[in-house]
């Protein structure tokens, strides 16, 4: 097997001593094995990963599992899975140090400490694992359109004017008015959807489109809290639109992983959504506005290392 370690610099802002004692780490570790096949690179750029990851693909042995360990956050885990569903030789760990991590909660809450241990990521096994296709690109966790999707981009431009220290000086107030003010913004909570979800129409006027590989987003269960990444289904959530106040109460219903009663629930394979505007769209932590997109999953795209022998939950509906 072929190890290949990429680190997000960025995810250890001001935090250079941990980055180095995870590097020392590595490096204890294979110099206690026979014969060990591994690589350390740094990914200095959005989409660097995948570039790394293909060149570095292309020197293991013929026959060889090549296994991708993400260091950082949720922007390089979402570089190396696009970067391993064009291989079927590939499997992906995720190494927790970023803000967020929301897919490892699948494993159960708290449980993304214990994949920061090299030893255990490197004898764990790897499980079959979906993944959200949308055009050339794949999500891992989620995607999410409307006024979620628009708060945090307009979050994470927030932070990028501002610098990543003097962000968190602000950023309870900064969310807080930011979150009022979408809510209010009837171009974001109130616009006209085409949507076609396994060819039945579902088009309206929504404040929030939620699909779901995985339960959770932001660290909180989501109202989509049966969603399993291995049960080649999507879970879908339509949040009807309604007052801003209305609006803010089941956004925060459905943070609390409940469903509020002006929301559709069902699942699917492929959904296709359309408006005459512009979407806020956030896939994983990737942000686009588009007037259209079109979304399938790939079931057992990707193999995703569990430690532990860690498994998903079992789907509540199996979807093949």
């Amino acid at each position: 097997m072929k190890h290949i370690f990429v680190f997000d610099p960025k995810a250890f802002f001001s935090q250079q001593w941990k980055m180095d004692g995870i590097l020392d780490h590595i490096g204890q570790f294979f110099r206690t094995q026979d014969k060990p096949d591994f690589s350390i690179q740094m990914s200095r750029y959005r989409r660097n990963a995948i570039g790394i990851i293909s060149e570095e693909a292309e020197k293991a042995k013929p026959g060889d599992i090549v296994r991708v360990y993400a260091v950082g956050g949720e922007e390089i885990l979402y570089d190396c899975i696009n970067a391993a569903a064009h291989f079927h030789n590939m499997q992906v760990a995720a190494v927790p140090h970023g803000e967020s991590n929301d897919f490892l909660n699948v494993f159960g809450e708290g449980s993304a400490d214990r994949f920061r241990d090299i030893p255990s990521l490197v004898m764990a096994p790897a499980i079959d694992t979906d993944l959200i296709r949308w055009g050339v690109n794949y999500a891992l966790n989620s995607c999410y359109i409307g006024l979620n999707s628009a708060m945090a981009a307009k979050v994470r431009e927030l932070k990028s004017n501002l610098g990543k220290g003097s962000f968190f000086l602000f950023s309870k107030i900064s969310n807080f008015f930011n979150y009022i003010f979408t809510a209010f913004d009837k171009e974001v909570t109130s616009q006209n959807y085409v949507i076609s979800i396994d060819d039945v129409d579902y088009s309206g006027k929504y404040s929030l489109i939620h699909i779901a590989n995985g339960p959770y987003y932001a660290g909180r269960k989501t109202g989509l809290s049966d969603a399993t990444p291995d049960d080649g289904l999507l879970d879908i959530a339509l949040i009807k639109s309604s007052g801003a106040i209305k609006t803010m109460f089941s956004m925060r219903r459905y943070a609390k992983g409940k469903r509020p009663k002006n929301g559709v629930f069902l699942q699917g394979k492929k959904v296709t959504i359309q408006s005459d505007r512009k979407m806020w769209i956030q896939l994983d932590n990737e942000y686009i506005q588009d007037t259209s997109i079109s979304l399938t999953v790939v079931h057992k795209a990707v193999q995703i290392v569990a430690v532990d022998n860690l498994s998903y939950p079992t789907a509540v509906i199996s979807g093949l």
